[in-house]
Parts: C-alpha cells; sequence; structure tokens
C-alpha cells in the first residue's frame, strides 16, 4: 500500500507542476477572476478522468485504437486551445480586477482536460498498469493511488492559484497586459503540439 501511495503522489505531483494547457489556464483564469475561478479548473480532472480512465481500461488490449483516439483527441484539442489563447489575448487591455469576461471555468476546465491527450495518453499507458497492479494486491491498494495521485495532482494547481493570486496587485497595466501576452503565447505553442502529435498519431505526417 506506501508503494501504491508513494507512486500516486510522485505522478500526481509531476503532473500536476508540468507545463501544459491545464496549468496555463489556471493562471490565466486567476489572474483574470481571481484564485477560486482557478481551483475550478484545477478540480476539473476530477470530474473528466473518470471516464477517461474507463475508457482507458476497455481500450488496455486494443494498440491500435489507441492511435486513432489519440490523434482525433489531439487536433481537437489543439483546435480548443487555440480558441483559449484567443480568448485569454482578447482581454489584454483591462486591469484584471475590471474584467466583466464570464469566467466559464467549469467549462473551461473540463473541455481541456477532455481534449488533452496527456490524461489520455497517461491512463492509457502507466495509469492503467499502475491502478491493475494496485488492484491485484487489494481494492484499498488501488483506492490509495488514487487518492494520492488526484491529491496532489489537484492541490498543486489549487497551490498555484493561491499564490498566482496574492501576486495580482502586482500585474497592473503594462505588466498585466505582458503576462496574459506570454500566456496566450503559451497556450499556442501547446495547441501547436497538440495538433502536430495528432496529426503524428493518424499518420498524417
Amino acid at each position: 500500500m506506501l508503494t501504491a501511495l508513494a507512486s500516486g503522489l510522485l505522478l500526481g505531483l509531476s503532473a500536476g507542476i508540468a507545463p501544459g494547457p491545464m496549468l496555463t489556464l489556471v493562471i490565466a483564469q486567476t489572474l483574470r477572476h481571481g484564485w477560486r475561478e482557478g481551483a475550478k479548473i484545477a478540480l476539473a480532472p476530477l470530474i473528466t478522468d473518470p471516464p477517461i480512465i474507463l475508457v482507458a481500461w476497455l481500450l488496455a488490449s486494443r494498440f491500435a485504437q489507441w492511435q486513432t483516439l489519440l490523434g482525433i483527441i489531439g487536433i481537437a484539442g489543439g483546435l480548443f486551445v487555440l480558441y483559449l489563447a484567443w480568448e485569454t489575448l482578447r482581454p489584454a487591455s483591462r486591469h484584471p480586477a475590471t474584467s466583466a469576461t464570464s469566467p466559464r471555468s467549469w467549462l473551461k476546465g473540463i473541455a481541456t482536460n477532455l481534449l488533452n491527450p496527456h490524461p489520455w495518453l497517461f491512463w492509457l499507458t502507466v495509469g492503467t498498469a499502475l491502478l491493475a497492479n494496485a488492484l491485484q494486491q487489494d481494492g484499498s491498494a488501488a483506492a490509495t493511488f488514487l487518492a494520492g495521485f488526484y491529491a496532489f495532482l489537484v492541490g498543486s494547481k489549487v497551490g498555484l492559484a493561491l499564490l498566482v493570486s496574492r501576486s495580482r496587485h502586482f500585474l497592473s497595466g503594462r505588466y498585466y497586459r505582458g503576462v496574459m501576452r506570454v500566456l496566450a503565447g503559451l497556450l499556442v505553442l501547446f495547441a501547436v503540439f497538440l495538433i502536430r502529435g495528432g496529426l503524428k498519431h493518424l499518420s498524417l505526417i
């Protein structure tokens, strides 16, 4: 059980702080709407991952289908992240405290995570294998692995939202505009990687 917990904590932390669309979106939403909206993005995997895990479990023995699934998800995710980049850049002339745009954090977080191939790839490979090994021990080991994984995956991003929120008063005027442009640029970069990866999975490039 200790091995399952350690594996969950380590993988959860590494996934939580790894650069990607979700981490960038947590920062952008926090800057625009406060830490609670950033925390909603961080909590999105608790809603989206159960169906991902179920699909990964069902496809565990069908490698050829993984490639098509990951390809479609990658391209769709890249296009959605491009939209997020545009939306992040659009209000860059406003002060973070005066943005009147509806946050829609739950919708953005859920859509971003579902259309991000990284959680799919994780659960189609190492995640499913570790969960299966934990289940071979007993149900409590599997529960411990999942609890540790999501505690650190979600907790690290919520912690980041709190840290970013405390620094919001430093990010006024041109500094805020500069940060939002950098975040938008990072989202475009992630989108390019997602679309390129999707095309590779579909053997189109």
